[in-house]
C-alpha cells in the first residue's frame, strides 16, 4: 500500500496544532520586530529633515511638479544616512532571525520526527549545538541570496533603462526587457532559497553541515522527484487560493467606508490579514511535514503500486479418450477386398 506524502503532510500539521502555534510565535515575533524597526526609523527620519523657506514656498503653490522638486530637495539632505542605517538595521534583523528560525526549525522537525516514527528516539547522536550552528548558517546563506536577488532586480531595472534614453524615449521596450530578466532573478531566487529550505530538514534533524545539508536535500530532490513536485504543487495551489480570497475578502470592508467608522474598517481588514497569514504558517508546515514524511518514508513505500493485471485466458483442455482405440480390421469389407465389386459390374 503506498503512501501520500500530501496528505500525511496535511493531517499531521492537522494533527499537531502545536506546531503552527510555534511556527506563527517566532515568524510574527520578527514580522512584528521588523516592522517596529522599520516605523521607528520612518520617525526618526522625518526628525531628520529641514524645511526652508524655499521648500515651503514651493509646497504652498499648489503645482505638483514644484510640490514634487521640493519634496525631493527636503528628502535629499539625510538620504545617505538613511541608506547606511537600513543596511545597518537589515543586517542585524537578518542575524536575528536566521537564529529565532534555526530555533524554531529544530523543534518542529523533531516534533515531525517523533510524529512520523511514531515515537521513537532519533538515530542522530549530533548535539543541539551543531544542529543549531549549522540552520544559522542556512540561513544566514538564505539571507544573502535574497540580498542578491535585491540586487539582481536592481541591475535588471538599469540594464533595461539602457535602452531609453532622454534623446529616444522607449518606455515599452524598457518594460518589455526588464520583465524577463527580472522573472529570471525571480527563478533563481526562488529555486535557491527553496533548496536551502528543504536543507534545513537536513541540518535539524541530522545536524548535517551546511553543504553536507545541501546535498541530502539535492539527493532527496533527484531520488524522490515526484513525491517532491506533487507535496510543493498541491501545498503551493492552496497557497495561491488561500491568497486570491484572503486579497477578495479584505477589499470588501472598503465598501462600507461610507456607513461605518473608518477605524472599524481597518480593523476588520487587519484581522482578516492576520487571519490569511496564520492560514499560510499553517500550509507551510503541512508542506514541511510532507517532506519530512518523504525523507523518514522508505522509497518502496512511496512509489504507487503497480496496476493488477487480469488473468490471460486460457483455453479449455483436451478431453482425454477413455474409449481403446480399434486395433483389428475387418477383412469383409468390401472395400479392402482384392476383388472387383459386383454390384458395380
Amino acid at each position: 500500500m503506498s503512501i501520500s506524502p500530501t496528505a500525511e503532510g496535511f493531517r499531521a500539521a492537522w494533527r499537531r496544532p502545536s506546531l503552527t502555534l510555534a511556527e506563527i510565535a517566532w515568524r510574527w515575533t520578527i514580522g512584528a520586530a521588523a516592522t517596529a524597526v522599520l516605523f521607528f526609523g520612518l520617525f526618526e527620519y522625518l526628525n531628520t529633515l529641514t524645511v526652508g523657506n524655499a521648500e515651503l514656498l514651493l509646497l504652498k503653490s499648489g503645482q505638483p511638479y514644484l510640490m514634487a522638486q521640493a519634496l525631493a530637495h527636503i528628502a535629499r539632505g539625510t538620504l545617505g544616512r538613511v541608506l547606511v542605517s537600513a543596511m545597518f538595521a537589515a543586517l542585524m534583523l537578518s542575524m536575528f532571525w536566521s537564529v529565532a528560525a534555526a530555533l524554531g526549525r529544530i523543534a518542529t522537525v523533531r516534533d515531525l520526527h517523533g510524529y512520523f516514527r511514531k515515537g521513537a528516539a532519533s538515530t542522530s547522536d549530533c548535539p543541539p549545538r551543531a544542529r543549531l550552528h549549522s540552520l544559522v548558517r542556512l540561513n544566514l546563506l538564505r539571507a544573502a541570496v535574497s540580498g542578491a536577488a535585491i540586487f539582481g532586480f536592481a541591475g535588471a531595472f538599469i540594464i533595461a533603462g539602457f535602452v531609453s534614453t532622454a534623446e529616444h524615449p522607449r518606455p515599452g521596450l524598457a518594460f518589455l526587457l526588464f520583465l524577463p530578466l527580472a522573472g529570471l532573478v525571480w527563478i533563481i531566487w526562488g529555486g535557491l532559497n527553496w533548496l536551502l529550505t528543504l536543507a534545513g530538514i537536513f541540518a535539524a534533524r541530522d545536524g548535517e553541515e551546511a553543504l553536507a545539508a545541501i546535498s541530502a536535500a539535492a539527493g532527496l530532490c533527484r531520488e524522490r522527484t515526484g513525491a517532491v513536485a506533487a507535496v510543493s504543487t498541491w501545498t503551493g495551489l492552496a497557497h495561491l487560493v488561500a491568497f486570491v480570497g484572503a486579497t477578495t475578502v479584505v477589499s470588501m470592508p472598503l465598501g462600507f467606508v461610507a456607513i461605518v467608522p473608518w477605524r472599524l474598517v481597518v480593523a476588520v481588514m487587519i484581522l482578516i490579514t492576520l487571519a490569511y497569514f496564520a492560514f499560510a504558517d499553517w500550509l507551510y508546515m503541512a508542506r514541511l511535514a510532507g517532506y519530512v514524511c518523504i525523507a523518514e518514508t522508505p522509497g518502496a513505500l512511496l512509489a504507487p503500486s503497480p496496476p493488477r493485471s487480469l488473468p490471460l485466458p486460457t483455453a479449455p483442455p483436451t478431453p482425454i479418450m477413455t474409449t481403446p482405440l480399434l486395433t483389428t480390421m475387418d477383412r469383409d469389407e468390401p472395400i479392402l477386398s482384392d476383388l472387383p465389386n459386383p454390384v458395380s459390374e
